[in-house]
């Protein structure tokens, strides 16, 4: 009789629970479903990790109130979806062009309450710092505080508990992939996210304000001196950052009906801010990259060790790309980016 282990299916256990599993051949059996549903979230990811790397590139900040920006969003989202009448339960049965038309409606809502909220956080919190060239240490502690009084706004107008959960679509099986699931919410979520990323990065790289952009992401004082105005471009940029977070906001909201939560966007937030630092914090492309590679690196984690190290994967490989290649995979800054 063999004496060998199987370590297909390896378990640690504490105090007569289960603390970590190694179950190789659940990752195997879920590989293509894991990596779907990874794009879907990762696509999440690396739109709300695309308001970091914008702001990243033109401040030099971490805008660690970002985060919040896009859960305002989520509860527009929320708000517009109760607005429109519906209500927790039963999904509706609507037609595709009234189903279209209420997701635009969210969506224009949710960027738009999420853009007003990124302009608002630069005007109130960075602006009145940037005109006493405070150094970048308080503009740390001052956006690490935004964070913390816009999720307290939320706390005390709507309460603790996320908000009742509102379907408008249910989430059937179009097709499969080698076995993977792909529903219709992971296509438009997928599918969408792509699309305004590549705008977002035809928008920087080809058009007058995106020049604006790289010029003062890649030295604001000659860009001043060559007639670009700084604090628009500054608006500007905290603005576009804000929209793709209230469309991120309703692709959430989509995928996870009971995400308006004042702290829901904490988690998200840190891990959209590690998919840009994997990319390349300051790199456009390199935030779609490292979202969806956090995306889906995540979820074999969550397979091969168990639901609740989900997020400690996530969190370990930042940790590790800090320590290996802190520039990030691309590595290329804002100001470099190529037209």
């Amino acid at each position: 009789m063999s004496m060998t282990p199987d370590l297909s299916s390896l378990v640690l256990a504490q105090g007569g629970g289960t603390w970590i599993t190694f179950d190789v051949n659940s990752f195997l059996n879920q590989f293509w479903d894991n990596t779907i549903d990874g794009l879907s979230y990762g696509s999440i990811y690396a739109l709300v990790a695309l308001g970091y790397t914008l702001v990243y590139g033109v401040l030099k900040l971490i805008n660690f109130a970002h985060s919040e920006v896009f859960i305002y969003g989520a509860f527009a989202t929320w708000f517009t979806f109760y607005g429109l009448g519906f209500r927790s339960g039963a999904t509706p049965d609507l037609p595709i062009f009234e189903l279209i038309g209420f997701l635009l409606i969210a969506l224009i809502a949710s960027m738009a309450v999420s853009g007003g909220t990124a302009v608002v956080l630069e005007r109130v919190a960075y602006r009145p710092l940037r005109k006493r060239n405070a150094p970048r240490l308080v503009f740390l502690i001052t956006a690490i505080g935004a964070s913390f009084v816009l999720q307290q706004i939320l706390f005390i107008w709507r309460g603790g508990n996320p908000e009742n959960s509102i379907r408008l679509l249910r989430n059937d099986e179009v097709f499969t992939i080698f076995g993977g699931s792909v529903t219709i919410v992971t296509i438009i979520t997928v599918v969408a996210s792509i699309l305004l990323m590549i705008g977002t990065d035809m928008f920087v790289n080809r058009t007058k304000f995106g020049r604006g952009i790289r010029a003062v992401a890649q030295d604001p004082d000659t860009a001043t001196l060559m007639g670009v105005n700084k604090e628009r471009v500054i608006t500007l940029t905290f603005l576009i950052g804000g929209l793709l977070a209230g469309a991120a906001a309703l692709f959430y909201m989509m995928k996870i009906p009971q995400g308006a939560s004042y702290q829901g966007g904490f988690i998200l937030g840190i891990k959209a801010f590690t998919a840009a630092v994997l990319g390349g914090i300051g790199n456009l492309r390199g935030a779609l990259l490292g979202g969806l590679l956090l995306g889906v690196v995540e979820n074999y984690g969550q397979s091969l060790f168990g639901g609740e190290w989900r997020d400690v994967v996530a969190f370990v490989l930042l940790v590790l790309i800090l320590m290996l290649r802190p520039t990030g995979i691309l590595g290329e800054s804002l100001g470099k980016a190529r037209v």
